[in-house]
């Protein structure tokens, strides 16, 4: 009787001792890690090691759920056995041993884990650090032309205050001309003809100052060419930007999809292995209780017997 109620534990053992299919050894993860740390992995790598990682997460979810299962079984068939309390201790040494190796496999899981996503970071760093490396020269060039952007800028509110100043009493006069111009029409022509000078003047400091921004344009080195091809190198970077945050908005959806999927098949074995328990306790209740039928139907015949007994003894 001990040895069939113990049938059911022993082959769990038996069980956990044999690594699972798809589950890498432990041993072989600390040279995996430090050859994978050597190089840095590709997209297709990274996915594949996820992939591996996951495939083992449900190796091992499946062998906990297994020795749960097998566990509850052994509890069942241990109530029919004669030592009742020494089949629950071993079944429930097997199911430890089970969980203490499945908790072994877990940790070196784990731990690869962490390294893959520090070496992910790592990777992530360097790939920053380098473009923004080699996107100092040309940061340096838009600053420069940015500062020089300003000083024109600067120099040109600066004629065009000195030129309103100027202005200010030319205004004025033409408003006081404006009002007297039925009285000083002579007036106004004779301060026309003395403005001509000043005209003059300024249509060619206007083409000197064409001029000079030519120079400016030449001696920056910046053609228009040139210009053209920074601005369509910077529109190409803003979209390959928004096609990469658009890839992983999409990911993160889709991961958060298997999350929740993971979670409702952990819930729903949850609820089958519950239920279980529920139907296992059931029927040890209709067994107890058809146990102890039986007991007092037999004490009820035990004596009822010997009620007859004395009955014919009474008679004789």
């Amino acid at each position: 009787m001990i040895a069939a109620a113990l049938a059911v534990p022993v082959s769990v053992v038996a069980q956990s001792a044999t690594p699972a299919q798809g589950t890498a050894p432990v041993a072989a993860s600390g040279p995996q890690v430090a050859t994978t740390a050597a190089s840095p992995q590709s997209a297709s790598e990274a996915a594949a090691l996820d992939k591996s990682f996951e495939e083992r997460q449900q190796v091992l979810n499946q062998r906990s759920d297994d020795n749960n299962y097998q566990f509850a079984v052994a509890q069942h068939n241990c109530y029919s056995r004669f030592f009742v309390d020494h089949c629950l201790n071993r079944a429930r040494d097997a199911m430890r041993s089970v969980q203490a190796d499945i908790r072994k496999e877990q940790l070196a899981l784990d731990a690869e884990q962490r390294a893959q996503r520090a070496r992910e970071r790592d990777e992530r760093t360097a790939l920053r650090r380098a473009q923004n490396e080699a996107e100092a020269p040309q940061r340096a060039a838009e600053d420069a032309r940015n500062e020089q952007a300003y000083q024109d800028k600067q120099r040109q509110h600066a004629l065009d205050q000195a030129q309103r100043n100027a202005e200010a009493p030319q205004r004025a006069a033409n408003a006081q001309a404006y009002e007297d111009k039925q009285r000083q029409h002579a007036l106004d022509q004779a301060q026309r003809n003395a403005e001509a000078p000043q005209r003059a003047a300024n249509a060619q400091t206007y083409e000197d100052k064409q001029h000079q921004h030519a120079l400016d344009q030449a001696q920056r080195g910046v053609t228009p060419a040139q210009a053209a091809a920074n601005q369509k190198a910077y529109d190409q970077k803003q979209s390959d930007y928004q096609r990469q945050l658009e890839e992983a908005r999409q990911q993160g959806a889709q991961k958060a999809a298997e999350r929740q999927q993971k979670q409702e098949n952990f819930e729903r074995k949850q609820a089958d292995a519950e239920q279980h328990k529920l139907d296992v306790e059931a029927r040890q209740k209709q067994a107890d209780e058809k146990a102890e039928q039986k007991r007092q139907d037999e004490l009820k015949q035990q004596q009822l017997q010997e009620q007859q007994k004395q009955q014919q003894e009474q008679q004789q």
